[in-house]
């Protein structure tokens, strides 16, 4: 399905809660704004088993959360390439989209979002399996907070 991508101009049109997304194949990481839009706050990931039921699990979170938009983090390398990541990235976008008419999704380069959240952690000295609970929350919330910032400019 060709779509047009939705843009950070499009988000600024909607009004609401933002839900940020870290979509990852084991967990995905959740996080959400304020309904000001200035304070992302992880709210924990999803781990229901393959892109399908993932996308139906995220389209429940954002319904229940009532929010007017979505950001989903999108992994380029560091020259700006898009690789599979990215690829699979889209198409959980794609299968969010058609769960959820009408309310936008973005696409927000994710590049160092994941070593933001691990040096974070390393500072706060998170370790073994409580890191890996919420890796990937923080990771969530940094792409959603990086959002909320570009929305302000």
């Amino acid at each position: 399905m060709d779509r047009k991508e939705t843009t950070f101009a499009d988000l600024k049109q909607t009004a609401g809660r933002v839900l940020g997304v870290d979509f990852g194949d084991t967990r995905t990481g959740l996080a959400v704004s304020d309904i000001s839009r200035f304070l992302a706050s992880g709210i924990g990931y999803v781990s229901p088993g393959g892109i399908e039921k993932t996308a139906n699990k995220v389209a429940e979170i954002a319904r229940e959360q009532k929010v007017g938009a979505i950001v989903v983090g999108l992994p380029k390398n560091m020259d700006g390439s898009e690789g599979f990541r990215a690829e699979r990235c889209r198409e959980f976008a794609d299968l969010l989209r058609d769960r959820l008419e009408g309310i936008p999704i973005v696409m927000m380069d994710e590049r160092l979002t994941t070593v933001s959240a691990s040096r974070y952690l390393n500072e706060t000295n998170t370790r073994g399996a409580k890191r890996k609970g919420v890796i990937d929350t923080l990771s969530a919330q940094i792409i959603l907070q990086n959002a909320l910032d570009r929305l302000k400019y």
